[in-house]
């Protein structure tokens, strides 16, 4: 056998495979400069991890059909954002006029429309939010819309299912989408939903090709007659009631009424067209007026691989950046791009009290050690760092001097940012925002705080864990 001839194929491929990350990854170079090591490390296996886990240079065609739905957005918002730019539009909350430059930039980036005349439940508790996501189901009288990364066949997906198939043999239209990866992953499958199917309800199924863990739908949303919608981090699993092996479950979603439902509802339909070719949002039926005494204005935002921008990431930006008193976050995975960290330890440095809380346990070893070494790098700035110690905290949410803040489904990292169909309410209020800011008090009870000196004097052993993890995640 001539080694010599093997060995000169193998590189003659991986210089290839090098010249072909290096082309398709040439916008993020330190995503291309972790693959390339990968691909120099693991010979020739370094592509073939790169073709599943990393970036699809076939996704614009890929995602052609959804653009073409996304042109029945454009005549919506061209009348508010002249308003916006004229400063013409007149915001009934005193509170957003604060955010007038957040609000338009989110319109400018995603067309996220601001919406005024809302009233915002907010539920950081499993149960209490399924509960009122059951309550919701019971009370349907035209459609349910539920889209959710995981639907597990267990008790509480298997009751889900249920409850909606008793409501499709009332003759309400369900529509159940969930993403192929995720939900297989909880034991989900077409055979799990066959209640609801014969019952009348229909299902999709988001990028049903299971070979690849990138651009998967993540987004967390439930629209009930087009009045009621709910967001949030949680999924559909037993774990998110707390019955995991995690332990306890703190997460965070919102239940809305109000205008803000129209936008829920629009990218339910935008998804539901991308999964099934099916597209109902120009029916004027499932886009009532509804009027609620609310006054909260919320933009709905939605990222993923089929927007230029990031849009949740430069929100949450433009957040810190506008913070005079406080910023606090709740993340499972925190994973900052150079951009977010600066903006954070820049706040830090201004005499903003920044404040971050992660898991104390990890159900991703590799992306609890990045986080840790991420938070260790804020702390010299003062930012101060906590761990979650009551269980597992799944919570994706900002909240700014406790007038604004989002709550959804984007956790603080490059998948989330980049590679992950995301969404999350904006809000600009000081009744939601004052709530999310004591709940997060509430929470540094059951918390331990990463200071500087503890930092300082963890083991060796996890420095390297850290140092690892964190060369490897530009990769996601």
């Amino acid at each position: 056998m001539d080694w010599t001839l093997i060995l000169s194929v193998i590189l003659f491929f991986n210089i290839l495979f090098a010249i072909v990350v290096v082309f398709f990854e040439r916008k993020n170079p330190t995503a291309a400069l972790a693959w390339l090591m990968v691909l120099f490390l693991l010979p020739p296996l370094g592509f073939a991890l790169y073709l599943i886990f990393g970036q699809n240079f076939t996704r614009q065609k890929m995602f052609t059909l959804k653009e073409e739905a996304d042109q029945y957005l454009k005549g919506l918002f061209e009348e508010q954002h002249q308003d916006l730019v004229d400063r013409e539009f007149r915001f009934a909350n005193p509170a957003a006029e604060q955010y007038r430059d957040t609000i338009l930039a989110l319109l400018r980036n995603n067309q996220a429309l601001v919406t005024e005349k809302n009233e915002v439940e907010v539920y950081t508790d499993g149960k209490e939010k399924f509960a009122a996501l059951f309550e919701a189901i019971g009370a349907a009288r035209h459609h349910i819309h539920l889209e959710y990364f995981i639907v597990n066949d267990d008790e509480l997906g298997r009751s889900v299912v249920h409850a909606l198939a008793e409501k499709a043999k009332e003759g309400v239209e369900v529509r159940l989408l969930f993403d192929a990866v995720g939900t297989r992953a909880g034991g989900g499958s077409k055979e799990a939903f066959r209640e609801l199917t014969d019952a009348g309800g229909e299902i999709g199924v988001f990028f049903p090709s299971l070979y690849r863990v990138n651009y998967r739908n993540h987004r967390k949303i439930a629209v009930i007659d087009g009045t009621v919608g709910f967001i949030g981090g949680f999924n559909i699993g037993d774990e998110y009631l707390g019955t995991g092996p995690l332990g306890y479950w703190r997460d965070t979603a919102v239940r809305i009424t109000g205008r803000a439902v129209n936008m829920l509802q629009l990218r339910f339909f935008l998804d539901w067209n991308h999964a099934t070719g099916e597209y109902h949002g120009s029916d004027p039926v499932y886009f009532p007026d509804p009027e609620v005494p609310g006054t909260v204005p919320v933009q709905i935002v939605s990222g993923g691989p089929d927007t230029r921008w990031s849009p949740i990431k430069e929100g949450y930006i433009k957040l810190i950046n506008s913070a005079r008193s406080s910023v606090y976050i709740q993340s499972p995975y925190f994973v900052p791009d150079e951009s977010v960290t600066d903006a954070l330890r820049l706040a830090a440095l201004s005499g903003v009290d920044v404040r971050v809380m992660i898991p104390c346990k990890p159900d991703h070893p590799f992306v609890y050690w990045a986080s840790l070494s991420f938070v260790g790098d804020l702390l010299d700035a003062g930012v101060r760092a906590y761990t979650y110690d009551n269980g597992f905290i799944h919570a994706k949410t900002i909240v700014v001097d406790g007038t604004a803040g989002s709550v959804g489904s984007a956790n603080w990292d490059v998948r989330s940012f980049k590679l992950n169909f995301e969404a999350n309410a904006f809000f600009y209020d000081t009744t939601v925002g004052g709530e999310m800011k004591r709940r997060f008090v509430r929470d540094l009870e059951v918390c331990t705080e990463i200071t500087p000196e503890l930092y300082a004097a963890r083991p060796r052993w996890v420095r390297m864990k850290e140092s690892v993890s964190r060369l490897f995640s530009p990769l996601g």
